[in-house]
């Protein structure tokens, strides 16, 4: 029988709702069943695990969001299990990376957790997570963000990683696969092949096609299904030393008729609506996956930073130009491939990047293509061709 206490851990504080040690480090959680019941002034949300979680509830501003922090969890529930409603307009899962996972309940309006609850099963088959929502003013939603001890984080950026700094002369690029962990990205029409699983792949092969060129080194950010915030994508890039930071996506549109690749690099201004609203949705990854965003800081004014980013940028343009035409002729394009808009995960000053559109999940031939893994090698091997042709002209401007 659990205590009164954990009944009902009530919950603008950062609280921890079960006992010390009742999740082994080394043994995943498994979630295999939820629901959730209830209108717009109170909803419960019910998840089923094999074993007594560990977890912790915590709340995000702007949009309101409830977030629920586990240890490493597998997720084996069916998309309606979990369908949003009542308070909820998304309620998103996975893994955040470092053994953790999280759900992340994003609100119409102002919610407060008013009951976080571990019961055991009835008929033995494990423990229900129970929490119980309500509608609250702003001002007391307010008062809960403020009085809470969560720091916004769940782990740090990656520096545990292996660093291995770069051979003398050696040229290394950062793959990217977009999205990871709670974070899906977009979902195709007919496959239901999730992004995070499409860029991975792909990001797989290019490394291993880049790693067969003489002098290059590649590397990806992440190397499986987890979550990294767009800054985190970032500073392992340049903790590595990178030369060229490639990020890989594969979005979806509400037009199906488009199709084809496009290469992205940064600026202020977007060149063109699709540009931008696509840049408008990349930049949401870490908010998605329930982080608090903040506001980047400023640098100081210094003539010799704007120099670094103007010729990084002026690298990442004919970089972009390089893989536009090693790309055409050999597979499809998007009408105007090179297009530019202010992604976060391009903003390093001093390493050349891009973000590479693979094909448009939402596409029903590029759909077909972007499983196929015949269709992946072959790109590879043209971008591997671009970044050859890349590093030839760098070297004849004296890059």
């Amino acid at each position: 029988m659990l205590s009164a206490m954990m009944r009902h851990c009530l919950l603008g504080l950062f609280v921890l709702c079960s006992a010390p040690g009742a999740q082994a480090a080394d043994a995943p959680l498994l979630a295999y069943g939820g629901r959730i019941a209830g209108d717009d002034a109170r909803t419960r949300v019910v998840i089923d695990f094999d074993k007594k979680p560990v977890f912790f509830v915590h709340y995000v501003a702007n949009p309101a969001r409830v977030i629920v922090d586990l240890p490493e969890t597998s997720f084996g529930l069916k998309p309606e299990d979990l369908a949003a409603r009542g308070l909820f307009s998304e309620i998103r899962y996975g893994a955040m990376g470092a053994g953790s996972s999280r759900v992340v309940l994003t609100a119409k309006k102002p919610v407060a957790i008013t009951v976080a609850d571990v019961k055991a099963d009835e008929e033995g088959r494990g423990f229900r997570l129970v929490l119980d929502a309500e509608r609250v003013t702003e001002e007391r939603f307010s008062r809960l963000i403020e009085e809470q001890k969560w720091t916004g984080t769940v782990t740090a950026t990656k520096t545990d990683r292996v660093l291995e700094p770069p051979a003398a002369g050696e040229f290394v690029i950062a793959v990217d696969a977009g999205h990871g962990g709670i974070d899906t990205g977009a979902i195709g029409t007919d496959t239901k092949m999730e992004e995070k699983s499409v860029t991975l792949a792909f990001a797989g092969e290019l490394v291993e096609t880049l790693n067969k060129e003489t002098g290059v080194k590649a590397f990806l950010t992440r190397e499986k299904d987890e979550f990294l915030s767009l800054p985190e994508r970032v500073q392992i890039a340049r903790q590595r030393g990178a030369n060229l930071f490639i990020s890989v996506h594969a979005d979806t549109l509400k037009q199906h008729d488009i199709r084809g690749a496009t290469v992205y690099t940064i600026s202020d201004k977007a060149s063109d609506h699709l540009a931008a609203n696509l840049a408008e949705r990349e930049n949401l990854s870490d908010e998605i996956a329930g982080m608090t965003l903040t506001s980047e800081p400023a640098e100081v004014a210094d003539i010799l930073i704007d120099l670094t980013r103007r010729e990084t940028q002026a690298f990442s343009v004919n970089l972009a130009r390089a893989v536009v035409s090693s790309f055409e002729g050999q597979i499809n394009l998007i009408n105007n491939p090179h297009r530019y808009a202010g992604f976060r995960v391009l903003q390093a000053p001093d390493v050349p990047s891009i973000l590479l559109e693979l094909g448009f999940l939402s596409n029903k031939q590029d759909e077909k293509l972007l499983v196929d893994p015949v269709w992946r090698k072959k790109v590879a091997g043209l971008l591997a061709g671009a970044v050859r042709a890349y590093r030839g002209g760098s070297v004849a401007n004296g890059g």
